[in-house]
């Protein structure tokens, strides 16, 4: 169509044209066109003009950074910013736009300068990781063949399939070859202006020609400043919890008693009394694991993680259906970096295809799900991080109600309410 356009108008010569599609990274189209100007009206020229103008380039959706000492992406909106490492896809920091302390749930290490820098954020297990297809370690013939704790997609380079910008929503999109596996995962993150959210859709396509259970679990991996002694504290949409058990003598200064039923938060200590898992310890030093079913009364399951002395709220809402269980790691140490996950998952406990299979059900429920042959399943979650209201302590139900997210603490009569425009 602009071909024939300048045509019509008499251009001749030859000259090489290059449109840039706004919020694209690359060129996407090249023509050969003639130069040199027959005598055309005022008019004339001005319609030449219009038709070989092109939009002015717009910021791109992503930027190229390298955020503690990993190749990131940075794409965000008006509320947050998020990075997403390239080699593995982990969520490695957010934070919260013009925020002057830019504390991030993942970790901050520049601000915790009294921990050694090899004792902090090492390894591709950090931020906000996946582990598909596999959350735990693997059996000893899958580690004779190759495969690693917690499946492939953490571990492989992500590929960027597009970024772009509509309306006000920017969206991203990766793929990534699980090639062990024979599995492909795709995952896209949306961020809607105006919005303390990123929503994320993910799909596990089975590349072979037969069924099989699939193992996956979000990973939130949090650390210090945001995870903080006497300060940090944990709240889910359930009650009916277990401990984990480990094999005899690998878990020296385990806090809980394994393999013990429980209603969250009051866990059986390993001394005897109640410990309360919600809470992170003022001086205790040692691990724990506990998992939690979501409630069943419930579609929507969420887990929340709130510094209560320096105000700020990571929360996360998903369908209880794709991810029946949250996992509540505790690993308390004497150097002062701590470390909590919050993992929602398919399946109770970091353990095996092989040792989920076994199990098979915990509390009445699947503890894994079916991957068809030559198919996919898909998981939506979003997030939300924020600062909160002055004198929250606790989140007693986080709900989504006509495009709001309203996050209740009833003691102390606190709600939150934030922008959250996209349904799951």
């Amino acid at each position: 169509m602009l071909a024939a356009k300048l045509l019509a108008f008499g251009y001749s010569g030859v000259r090489q044209l290059t449109i840039w599609r706004p919020n694209h990274m690359r060129k996407i189209w090249e023509m050969a066109i003639h130069c040199g100007w027959r005598k055309r009206s005022p008019v004339a020229a001005s319609l030449l003009l219009a038709a070989i103008s092109v939009p002015a380039q717009t910021p791109s959706v992503v930027k190229e950074a390298t955020v503690y000492n990993r190749p990131v992406l940075l794409v965000g909106n008006d509320k947050l910013e998020v990075a997403i490492v390239k080699q593995g896809g982990s969520m490695l920091r957010i934070q919260i736009q013009g925020d002057p302390q830019g504390i991030s749930p993942f970790g901050n290490p520049e601000l915790v300068p009294s921990v050694p820098d090899n004792r902090k954020l090492n390894g591709p297990m950090v931020g906000h990781f996946v582990c598909v297809d596999g959350f735990g370690p693997p059996s000893k013939e899958e580690a004779a063949a190759g495969l690693a704790m917690h499946g492939e997609a953490y571990l492989q380079p992500w590929k960027l399939v597009s970024a772009e910008k509509q309306d006000g929503v920017a969206t991203v999109k990766f793929t990534v070859d699980l090639p062990k596996f024979q599995e492909t995962f795709a995952r896209s993150l949306q961020m809607v202006d105006g919005e303390n959210v990123i929503y994320v859709d993910s799909e596990l396509t089975s590349n072979t020609a037969f069924d099989r259970t699939a193992n996956w679990g979000e990973h939130p991996f949090l650390f210090p400043p945001f995870v903080e002694r006497g300060n940090t504290v944990v709240d889910v949409s359930g009650v009916r919890s277990k401990t984990r058990t480990y094999p005899a003598n690998t878990r020296p200064g385990t806090l809980l008693k394994q393999s013990q039923d429980f209603t969250w938060p009051k866990a059986p200590g390993a001394g005897g009394a109640a410990f309360d898992v919600r809470e992170t310890p003022t001086e205790l030093n040692g691990m724990g694991h506990t998992t939690t079913l979501m409630d069943p009364a419930h579609p929507l399951a969420w887990v929340t993680v709130l510094n209560k002395a320096r105000h700020y709220l990571l929360g996360y809402v998903f369908r209880r259906e794709e991810y029946p269980w949250v996992q509540n790691y505790m690993q308390y140490s004497g150097s002062g970096w701590i470390g909590r996950g919050v993992e929602f998952a398919t399946q109770p406990f970091d353990l095996s295809h092989r040792d989920m299979v076994e199990l098979n059900r915990m509390f009445d429920t699947p503890v894994y799900r079916w991957l068809p042959a030559k198919s996919k399943i898909g998981t939506r979650f979003l997030l939300f991080y924020a600062k909160s209201p002055e004198g929250m302590t606790r989140v007693d139900d986080v709900r989504l109600e006509n495009g709001k997210l309203i996050v209740e603490d009833r003691a102390s009569g606190k709600t939150m309410t934030l922008a959250a425009s996209r349904p799951l």
